[in-house]
């Protein structure tokens, strides 16, 4: 069903993102990374004044009119359908991510005004299963890189977030605001990257959500790299791959992490870490069990492995 069309004396939510300019600033920055050549069209060389293709080569691309995208670029999404989204997806070469992303900005479902402001809860059931889960560092994550629940290995190796305030357990504010974590990943920039690919898929999913605007407005004030990587416009899903991490007690580690979404709630996802059977990293985390809560306490010389 095509999005109904929007009131244009409608308010705008109190702290909420701007949806139009979001979905213009996404089309711009997705077209501008495409050059003629990368999809069979000429290219004139210096004639051509604008990076990447232009809105008529891209509609062209698309099978729509000019004026439709021109109209649409400028987030006027109304009544735009499923399928000239995925034309304007394949024109754009657009991940599965970011085709996801382009209709939650085109085509907005419509959420209780309540259900961005209540705070996420996590099943008893799942805290156990947290507890149950030995040796593996895993943690619940929520909306806005929130941390809901973690089990003692991940407090191990990424500290004691009971020790924080409810609301800096987050990873945005972690990565981007405390020193430590830019020591812990050997791959800073690429952890900073992935936080802020996430933040905007849920920034797409909720423009609404005002908490998740105050924290990128925080962000941005605080952390010029944040600003940086904010205005690139990028799109990720959490999946799967590989970290590399120095900790100040056991040192080196390259662990692997999975995501499962839980099935109730979309918008909670299960992350774990595990390292390879025999590995130096697996012995790293067989100490840091051995540690236990002292392991949160980096460079406490006076701390003794647990027995």
């Amino acid at each position: 069903m095509d999005e109904q069309p929007e009131s244009v004396t409608e308010p705008a939510v109190a702290g909420a993102l701007d949806r139009r300019a979001e979905l213009s600033e996404f089309l711009r920055s997705r077209r501008a990374r495409l050059k003629p050549e990368d999809v069979g069209l000429p290219d004139f060389g210096r004639h051509r004044r604008v990076p990447g293709l232009r809105r008529e080569e891209l509609a062209q691309l698309a099978g729509v009119s000019v004026a439709y995208y021109t109209r649409l670029e400028q987030g006027n999404g109304r009544n735009v359908s499923a399928e000239v989204l995925d034309s304007i997806a394949r024109a754009l070469r657009l991940t599965d991510a970011e085709h996801s992303h382009l209709t939650h900005l085109a085509k907005p479902k419509q959420h209780k005004k309540k259900s961005t402001a209540r705070a996420q809860q996590t099943r008893a059931s799942l805290r156990q299963l947290l507890d149950a889960i030995d040796g593996v560092p895993a943690y619940i994550g929520g909306r806005r890189s929130d941390i809901l629940a973690w089990n003692r290995m991940a407090a191990a190796l990424f500290g004691d977030w009971a020790e924080l305030p409810p609301a800096e357990r987050n990873w945005a504010r972690m990565v981007f605001l405390r020193p430590e974590y830019r020591e812990l990943f050997v791959d800073w920039e690429q952890k900073a990257i992935d936080m802020v690919s996430y933040l905007r898929m849920d920034a797409g999913c909720h423009p609404d959500d005002p908490k998740l605007s105050a924290l990128v407005g925080e962000l941005s004030v605080k952390s010029e790299e944040f600003r940086r990587l904010w205005a690139t416009h990028d799109v990720k899903e959490k999946g799967y791959g590989v970290k590399r991490m120095h900790h100040p007690l056991v040192g080196d580690l390259t662990l692997s992490f999975e995501s499962f979404r839980l099935a109730d709630d979309s918008e909670q996802t299960l992350i774990t870490y595990h390292a390879e059977p025999g590995s130096p990293s697996a012995e790293a985390l067989r100490l840091l069990a051995s540690w236990g809560t002292d392991a949160t306490r980096a460079g406490a010389g006076s701390a003794k492995p647990q027995g």
